[in-house]
């Protein structure tokens, strides 16, 4: 290593490591606010390469997910304080979070964006992506699950799994993390373990394995005893500067409370038992080695089948603890290093073509008022070096990255290279978005591609780009439920207001921004009306844009009822040339929502290319506006029959008579309004509940089950989302503020044709 690079090295902080007084000459741009809260730099460190670059073994990269106000931020936090990291222990309530660093996220109490933050613990290196909890902005979950190895699933021991727990953990499943659950908030009265456990295994259809029980309830909770090693860990918060730093580690003897005692022989041996169910190698130990006392057992031996059976997903271990009373996020820690795994023990098909060649994936785009777009990169394979050009497979084209930045939250620190396995920030891909694939030349992804062909893997993933290069599968972007307009206060902003939309969506994808045919009017389209107001928000306070929204609205979608199949023929001479086209079609409802295009088997051997390219062009431009109310069209089949081109006619022509055609089918076939139809999770006290109920029923709401839930009752309903407007506002006035609501996005449903009747006149201007 040059020593140019050690000068630069000397000033990275790294967990516990602070900027020493001879360093001033370090080039890091380092904020005063972020030296501040760092620790002396070890002596023990031998080599700052190994700072820089850990062993991928000892790489762990994990999210913290939840329902909202389970406390992901404030476990957040803890860490980050016993890691060293911090020196002061930040509150969500306070506003002075790390990972909560956006002013709209400390005024309101909620994680918005997702934060990425970098720390060690015990020779481990954890990156750790904080995600929010509210469903308004799932698709920040989404990416961050996309390029994370594990998660940990925090829940609140008194609800249980809540609303938005299963989406999250629904969208662990898809990408096959393994997961870790803490059971957070056991200081809490209502705090119950077994209904907790009971939920995970219910609604989440998962096995969970205790390994740990807690020591006292409510405002008793002390501590955990730890099933593994049959010791009790205990926070006695004597000092007020202590901040649970430090516990006392103990072997449970005989002196211990008898129900103590009992209790975790019971759950060791329950653990032991599930354990040998869900491990063979373990169950050969036992049945080999320990037949005559299972409790003999190794603490270690224990911990390695735990581990094996989280890396499988057969099971998922569980915690204890309350991270706002500073007691049980230590040993939480501990199991993230021990069960969830290094990114080598991750199986990624795709990138083994590329070898020792960078192979990365963006996940997220940031906008920095003096450096540009900041773009997230998980480094799957190969060495990642700042000022080097890499090349974008998806847009291919080639950039010229121009630093290379390790994120704390809202700080970063300059560094010269990373590798494989870690979670980085780039600055100079002005090109790079969401779902991109980033290579080291062109040449090393047609490699990639060659030794997928060779391997006959091609084609089982992306093999569509075969001839690029082999392209990582990106983030999934759901459809936006609510739109309104947004105007500028003067058309003189109008620039302004399109370059900040621009921008907002490349750090957004689940924003989407349109312009009406008719009106020329600028639509938002979001998640949720906290999403809409959010985005509002920041283009008041980062662009000095002050924008008027119009009302907000449902972005409802349309089918057909029926079957039915039409001809049409479109001849125009433009000029001395003729074009001429004709097209016969059947269009049907089908079961799933996405919309297709299919040729007869006759016309898929004879239609040439060009041709077929501008009929799929013309069918799917079509299902952009359906024939009720303009609305996009799901869950239609679109076959095509014949095809017929007049030489020399162009593509357009052809896609304009196939689109033509379409519209009269869909108006043949009969058109049907679906509405986005919520699941509702309200929980209030049963002096409430009729008042509640009464509510939702003039929403148009339908009750699904009613839960007790210790003094409380848990109502599950599915509500239209149309009828949600202002809901939150509603709740508290009926509830004197003693009830909590979440909701998430269900199935878009048919509406009934009272309604559809309603919606018709009302959007039509008649009623």
């Amino acid at each position: 290593m040059s020593v140019r690079a050690l000068q630069t090295l000397k000033g990275i902080i790294w967990g516990r490591c602070l900027l020493r007084a001879e360093s001033q000459s370090c080039r890091c741009r380092l904020s005063w606010h972020l030296r501040r809260h760092y620790v002396a730099l070890p002596d023990d460190i031998k080599s700052l390469r190994t700072v820089l670059n850990p062993d991928i073994s000892k790489i762990r990269n994990i999210g913290i997910m939840a329902h909202i106000d389970a406390g992901k931020t404030t476990t957040t936090e803890r860490m980050l304080y016993y890691s060293g990291y911090t020196r002061a222990l930040g509150d969500v309530d306070d506003g002075d979070t790390v990972t909560d660093f956006m002013a709209q996220e400390r005024e309101r109490g909620i994680t918005i964006q997702s934060a990425a933050v970098t720390f060690d613990w015990k020779s481990h290196r954890i990156n750790l992506i904080d995600t929010p909890g509210h469903v308004d902005f799932t698709l920040e979950v989404e990416r961050a699950l996309r390029v994370l190895d594990g998660a940990v699933a925090v829940f609140d021991s008194s609800a249980g799994v809540e609303a938005q727990t299963l989406t999250v953990w629904r969208q662990a499943e898809k990408h096959h993390v393994p997961c870790i659950c803490f059971l957070n908030k056991m200081d809490k009265p209502t705090a119950d373990l077994n209904f907790s456990l009971e939920s995970i295994r219910l609604k989440l259809k998962a096995t969970p394995v205790l390994l740990q029980i807690p020591i006292g309830s409510g405002k008793n909770f002390t501590g955990v005893v730890d099933l593994l090693t049959n010791q009790k860990l205990t926070w006695n918060l004597t000092s007020t500067q202590d901040n649970g730093r430090t516990f006392e580690a103990e072997s449970l003897g005989q002196s211990e409370d008898p129900e103590l005692l009992e209790a975790a022989d019971e759950a060791r041996a329950a653990l032991i038992e599930q354990v040998a169910d869900l491990d063979d190698e373990f169950a050969e130990l036992l049945l080999t080695d320990f037949s005559d006392n299972f409790e003999a057992v190794p603490a270690k031996k224990l911990q390695e089948a735990v581990r094996r059976v989280t890396l499988a997903r057969k099971g998922v271990p569980v915690l204890c603890g309350s991270s706002l009373k500073n007691k049980g996020v230590q040993p939480l820690l501990d199991a993230i290093t021990a069960y969830l795994p290094a990114p080598n023990e991750r199986h990624h098909d795709l990138v083994r073509w590329y070898k020792d060649d960078l192979c990365a994936l963006a996940f997220k785009v940031l906008h920095d008022k003096q450096r540009g777009p900041l773009v997230f990169l998980r480094i799957y394979s190969g060495t990642l070096k700042a000022q080097t050009a890499v090349h974008n497979i998806n847009r291919n084209n080639t950039e010229r990255m121009s630093r290379l930045l390790v994120p704390f939250a809202d700080q970063q620190v300059e560094i010269p290279s990373m590798s494989a396995g870690n979670i980085a920030l780039t600055v100079g891909l002005k090109q790079t978005v969401t779902g991109d694939t980033i290579v080291s030349s062109k040449a090393s992804a047609a490699a990639a591609a060659r030794r997928a062909q060779s391997d006959g893997g091609m084609g089982t993933k992306r093999g569509d780009q075969a001839d690029i290069g082999i392209v990582l599968s990106g983030v999934e972007v759901p459809d936006p439920v609510f739109f309104c307009t947004i105007e500028p206060p003067t058309m003189a902003k109008q620039a302004d207001l399109e370059n900040a939309l621009n921008c907002l969506q490349r750090e957004d994808p689940s924003l989407k921004v349109r312009v009406d045919p008719d009106s020329g009017q600028t639509i938002l389209c979001g998640m949720g009306e906290l999403h809409i107001d959010i985005i509002h928000d920041r283009i008041r306070r980062e662009y000095g844009i002050e924008t008027h929204l119009g009302p907000l609205q449902v972005a409802y979608r349309e089918t057909i009822l029926q079957e039915a199949s039409t001809a049409d023929t479109l001849d125009r001479t433009i000029g001395d040339r003729r074009h001429a086209a004709s097209v016969n079609l059947t269009v049907r409802p089908v079961d799933f929502a996405s919309c297709e295009v299919a040729f007869t088997e006759e016309l898929q051997v004879q239609i040439q290319p060009e041709t077929k390219e501008a009929v799929e062009n013309g069918v799917q431009s079509s299902y952009l506006q359906g024939p009720l109310l303009g609305y996009p069209v799901w869950g239609v089949s679109c076959l095509i029959h014949s095809v017929s081109v007049e030489p020399g006619t162009s593509p357009a022509m052809v896609s304009a008579c196939v689109s033509r055609c379409m519209l009269k089918a869909l108006r043949l076939a009969g058109g049907q309004v679906l509405e986005p139809v919520m699941s509702l999770e309200v929980t209030v006290g049963e002096e409430h509940l009729s008042s509640v109920l009464g509510d939702l029923a003039q929403r148009r709401g339908t009750v699904r089950e009613i839960q007790s839930r210790h003094d409380n009752k848990v109502l599950l309903a599915t509500v239209p989302l149309a009828e949600m407007m202002g809901y939150s506002t509603v709740l508290r006035t009926v509830t004197s503020g003693n009830a909590t609501f979440s909701m998430e996005l269900d199935a878009y449903e048919a509406m009934n044709p009272h309604d559809q009747s309603a919606l018709l006149k009302r959007m039509s201007g008649l009623m």
